[in-house]
């Protein structure tokens, strides 16, 4: 906590639901925290606090360089989601999340769904992405999918020359929501693209839809050039070792902390002459749809809002091109800069 800079971090338990869950709130000082809720059979309770403390961070970064009067939180549960999802838990859940009382608004995330939020609005009233005819934004993930695609195009402008991405070699790695959504923009623009997925499930859904789509082995995909590297699955992807093999200009992709290490391996993309668009710049959709949400839902304002991400991208480019240094602590310096010029606002400085 003391490293990163949180706020509040709540450990809930209830033995009767199986609920195991850990909501952290990382910063406040543009607003409530918002972030999703991550249901996962993390290893152990270490991994799920770290993950926890990491993706609020993030979620805090997302908010302040998008421009949202939010903060940054997240909360993980702990467990199986094949054998914990019922009404019952994540109605407990609910009522852990009002206990804060507006500090934490939560969302969905990996393994939740807009019908688990509709349970847990029967708890409480901090809780977005609710189904569509309730009057919320319903699923993210092709907000969010928009977003990244239009990060893509701008890393495109930047290392090729043109956003176009016609014909580009592009591996999208995870074949999620996002990811599917993702790769159907670049389909319909004429992308060569490839994916990879620990799910066989989902790597059919994705060739039923779309059969130009190339299904490759994950453990090969460092071996192989590719014009575009989308990480759209779990984060760290982006390490030492795979850093070493990349055969990449740009790395661009919807997955949350995919710097193993920002110090050290953004640095190493610099080095190696890898544009890498910073990854809560690029998959901030999510967040600026569910924001709009609590305004009162507007489809068209969220993917205009979300188009901005272009634009933004290559301001970070230009910032860090400057300064001399890598673009995710270009982008959050941008980040920082606004909380900081807000909270001298709010004390009267």
């Amino acid at each position: 906590m003391q490293q990163m800079g949180h706020e509040q971090v709540v450990f809930c338990q209830d033995p009767n639901t199986g609920l195991n869950a850990i909501i952290a709130v990382h910063n406040t000082t543009l607003g409530p925290s918002l972030g999703g809720t991550r249901l996962w059979n993390y290893n152990s309770h270490e991994e799920a606090l770290i993950d926890a403390l990491r993706l609020s961070r993030g979620m805090t970064y997302k908010s302040a360089i998008s421009g949202l009067n939010l903060g940054g939180g997240k909360a993980v549960l702990i467990g199986d989601a094949g054998k914990l999802k019922s009404e019952a838990f994540w109605r407990r859940y609910g009522k852990f999340v009002n206990s804060l009382n507006g500090k934490y608004i939560t969302a969905e995330d990996v393994n939740t769904s807009k019908g688990d939020m509709e349970y847990i609005g029967m708890e409480t009233k901090f809780v977005t992405g609710k189904p569509e005819y309730m009057g919320g934004s319903g699923d993210p993930s092709p907000v969010t999918a928009y977003g990244v695609y239009m990060g893509m195009k701008a890393a495109a402008k930047k290392a090729f020359g043109s956003d176009v991405l016609t014909g580009k070699r592009i591996l999208v790695q995870g074949a999620g929501n996002v990811g599917q959504y993702l790769m159907a923009h670049l389909v319909e623009e004429g992308a060569k693209v490839s994916t990879c997925d620990i799910n066989e499930a989902k790597l059919k859904q994705v060739v039923a839809k779309h059969p130009t789509i190339d299904v490759v082995d994950g453990n090969t995909i460092f071996d192989k050039e590719w014009d575009i590297y989308a990480p759209c699955a779990l984060g760290a992807t982006v390490n030492t070792e795979s850093i070493n093999k990349m055969k990449c200009p740009v790395i661009a992709g919807g997955a949350n902390n995919q710097l193993a290490d920002e110090n050290v391996h953004g640095p190493m993309l610099v080095e190696k002459g890898i544009i890498y668009v910073p990854d809560f710049l690029i998959n901030a959709g999510g967040i600026i749809n569910i924001s709009i949400e609590i305004d009162g839902y507007n489809k068209d304002r969220a993917y205009n809002t979300v188009a901005k991400i272009y634009d933004r991208t290559l301001t970070i480019f230009d910032m860090a091109e400057k300064a001399g240094i890598h673009t995710q602590l270009a982008a959050m310096q941008m980040a920082e800069k606004r909380m900081n010029e807000i909270a001298k606002l709010r004390v009267g400085i």
